[in-house]
């Protein structure tokens, strides 16, 4: 009788990893393997964005991200060209494509902007084994390369050759240009050429395993204004003076922070000022007053945001607030004013199917199996303006912690993975 091998642990382990890879056919495992060569290269690519300084208001700095990048787009056989901003007082974008006949039409949302200004002590890549800080790395240098890193590996396997893919980067999504429907004119046309869109903000994790953002929340800003009557503070409540103008704002601000509250909505309160003069500038988002503890109020100013589920929710709140405004303590009026903003991204049959395919690629991989991630647990983006028109995703980026705060970090180690992931969906998508 001839002799059975009995497996080792090690053996079986292997098996059991194996299959619950699940399996890539050979032009797949070919992509991945291009993705994994590139490892190194593509955190060298990455020190040298994070470097240079993209603060949104640092138009030549976004420029020069741009000129960076389109070179690189260029060798990939897309047509590149840059869209300036300048009515909007913003840099610009950077929309490189490529026209195929087959699979879908695709467009990659990102942007070259950070909050991270000249100004900020915060500047320089600085790597700590699988992991760096830098300004912008995870929001959202990390994304274009992952982005880079994916279509190379396309390339690389001859896979890009008759794809329609649009790459579209904004160079002012941290603090858009004013008005928007100039600001986002052209991204909203690239969505509607397009079958889906894929957004690379930062990925997202819940209970530990990746998720992936199907629906998001908008962003509008509001200001508020109040007027008292100006006398002596001994007058303060009397018949011919009021109750001045802060206490005004005070009572609508109250009203506000206990009468709106519903799931799926949060309003903040950013700033606010009040004295015998009050002002805010919505440029510079700085507010300042002056007045003396002796004498009532006549101005008084505050500023916030609404962020919302649907856009029903915005209106229906809207409206809330406009009610609370109109309920005047004694001597004083006030208004509010809604400023225009980033749309609600309501979770769509569309973006579920999307997802479903994006899951497929993972179960492939061996990697996390992505839910819907809780839109209430991330800001809005650039997304939500093309969300109307085609199936989206967002979530596609890199992994970290801390954005927008000095000591912005990124891990490095799941790179490669995320890179896989969105090289193995863009080769499933444009088939």
């Amino acid at each position: 009788m001839p002799s059975q091998r009995i497996p080792t642990a090690f053996t079986f382990l292997f098996f059991i990893s194996t299959c619950a890879r699940g399996s890539l056919t050979p032009p797949e495992q070919q992509i991945a393997n291009y993705v994994a060569a590139e490892k190194d290269a593509n955190v060298e690519l990455l020190q040298q964005l994070v470097d240079m300084n993209s603060g949104t208001l640092n138009a030549p700095g976004v420029r020069r991200v741009a000129d960076f990048l389109r070179p690189r787009f260029e060798q990939l056989g897309f047509t590149c060209r840059f869209i300036p901003m300048d009515e909007v007082q913003r840099a610009g974008h950077l929309v490189c494509s490529r026209t195929g006949t087959h699979g879908k039409r695709v467009l990659l949302i990102g942007h070259m902007d950070t909050v991270f200004e000249p100004s900020s002590p915060f500047q320089r890549f600085v790597r700590n084994g699988d992991s760096a800080t830098g300004p912008g790395s995870s929001d959202m240098k990390g994304g274009l390369v992952i982005i880079l890193g994916a279509l190379d590996a396309l390339k690389k396997a001859g896979a890009l050759e008759g794809t329609n893919i649009t790459v579209f980067l904004t160079g002012d999504e941290e603090r858009p240009g004013e008005p928007l429907s100039v600001a986002r004119r052209d991204l909203i046309e690239d969505g509607k050429k397009s079958d889906a869109a894929l957004e690379f903000e930062g990925g997202v994790q819940t209970a530990g395993h990746d998720a992936a953002s199907i629906s998001r929340r908008s962003a509008y800003q509001w200001v508020l204004t109040t007027t008292g009557k100006t006398a002596h503070s001994s007058g303060v409540f009397g018949k011919n003076v009021g109750d001045g103008a802060i206490y005004e704002l005070a009572r609508i601000l109250y009203k506000f922070d206990t009468e709106l509250r519903e799931s799926g909505l949060t309003y903040n309160v950013g700033v606010a000022a009040g004295g015998t003069t009050a002002s805010y500038d919505l440029a510079t988002a700085t507010a300042t007053a002056s007045g003396k503890v002796n004498v009532v109020p006549a101005q008084a100013t505050a500023a916030g945001d609404i962020r919302t589920v649907t856009d029903e929710q915005y209106k229906r709140v809207c409206d809330h607030m406009q009610q609370i405004v109109s309920e005047h303590l004694p001597g004083t009026s006030a208004q509010i004013e809604f400023k225009e903003g980033y749309p609600s991204m309501p979770e769509t049959a569309g973006n579920k199917e999307l997802l479903s395919e994006l899951n497929q690629v993972n179960r492939e991989l061996g990697l996390d199996v992505m839910e819907p991630f809780d839109p209430s647990h991330r800001g809005a983006g650039d997304l939500s303006f093309v969300a109307p028109y085609v199936a989206s995703i967002s979530g596609l980026g890199a992994y970290g912690n801390g954005a927008h705060a000095p000591g912005e970090s990124i891990n490095l180690a799941r790179q490669t993975d995320q890179t896989k992931r969105v090289a193995l969906f863009l080769y499933k998508l444009t088939r």
